[in-house]
């Protein structure tokens, strides 16, 4: 195999992991507003997620490395023509680690109702963004570029991101990870809180499901997704998993299953990101002005040489860091109890 396949494959992982990873944090931060009814639950949400998010950030910047290092003419034509919606999401990640470490610091409630705001704020803009950045390259980017020179022109600004294909996917993604975060928050907590998340769990399932349904729709006219499947047929099974998924986590969720309806909420974020990923291949910005402007693999790529030197490194480090998180989420797997946070000063 090709190292510019696997680098592709491997790029399409790490975006999946981060996804499935801090798709929870992301939303039980902006459903948190909807789940707890007074300040100890908001602090036992936040408790829920405190232990992992900064980990789970870990993905994104080995992701954002990846595309730095092993296409680095993707990246940079990445971050110009989408600079002000990366410039936004930059910000409200930042912001978002911010108002955890700091909602806690001082006794006031309008202290306190600043940061809830901003939490809430600041994980739902991600989510969207996200949804918004991905449904844009799905779709294709506006670009011209001359290879030859390294001369390109972006024929677009944030409010060209804002179609309703991007906006579109931008709304799945919300949907998707509202839906984690409170099976998360679900699993996580006890009692009323615990019960709350799991009802609201069941009711965001359905619009979720109508949404997935007109993205795979409206994905045929607007994109050239399809192109693999149609040319593969057994590629297909990406997106199968990816909705067998979907609807067993309905499934499971119906029979007071969380553990398993969060497992497949896992699965439907990581084979939803596949599909899309596979979907491209071997594209990574496709322009949607002229085909031969197209960000591919091959003429995006890092030399061979250094593709080598980068799969070894992943080779050694990727599994010391699965194998931390794996030992993170197992030493932090009770849920949390209003009294783990009132009795814990150093607790969120």
């Amino acid at each position: 195999m090709e190292l510019q396949i696997i680098w592709f494959v491997l790029w399409g992982v790490l975006w999946g992991i981060y996804f499935m990873l801090d798709g929870f944090v992301l939303g039980t931060g902006f459903m948190s507003v909807f789940l707890a009814e007074n300040g100890t639950e908001k602090r036992v949400l936040i408790n829920t997620v405190g232990p992992v998010w900064d980990g789970n950030e870990v993905w994104l910047v080995t992701a954002g490395g990846v595309t730095f290092a092993a296409f680095p003419t993707t990246y940079a034509l990445m971050f110009s023509n989408l600079y002000t919606a990366l410039l936004l999401l930059l910000f409200a990640l930042i912001v978002r680690g911010v108002a955890f470490e700091f909602r806690g610091k001082l006794d006031s409630a309008a202290w306190k109702s600043g940061w809830d705001k901003a939490i809430t704020i600041s994980s739902f803009l991600p989510a969207l963004l996200f949804g918004v950045a991905f449904g844009n390259i799905f779709k294709g980017i506006p670009m011209r570029n001359d290879f030859v020179t390294a001369n390109f022109a972006y024929d677009g600004s944030l409010l060209t991101l804002l179609n309703p294909y991007g906006l579109l996917t931008g709304v799945l993604f919300v949907l998707l990870f509202a839906v984690h975060g409170t099976l998360y928050a679900a699993i996580k907590t006890t009692g009323g809180l615990s019960v709350r998340a799991a009802v609201m769990a069941n009711k965001l399932w359905l619009p979720l499901l109508v949404v997935a349904v007109a993205f795979l729709a409206y994905s045929y006219p607007a994109t050239r997704l399809y192109d693999n499947y149609l040319k593969s047929p057994l590629l297909a099974v990406i997106p199968v998993i990816a909705v067998a998924a979907l609807l067993l986590q309905r499934f499971f969720s119906a029979a007071g299953k969380l553990h398993w309806a969060f497992a497949s909420s896992c699965l439907t974020i990581v084979f939803v990101c596949f599909t899309g990923v596979t979907g491209l291949f071997p594209n990574l910005i496709p322009s949607s002005l002229d085909p031969a402007s197209n960000l591919t693999i091959y003429n995006s790529s890092s030399s061979p040489y250094t593709l080598k030197i980068m799969a070894v490194v992943a080779f050694i480090f990727v599994p010391i860091v699965i194998a931390y998180k794996i030992w993170v989420y197992r030493i932090f797997r009770a849920p949390v109890t209003s009294q783990d946070v009132l009795q814990d000063p150093e607790a969120y």
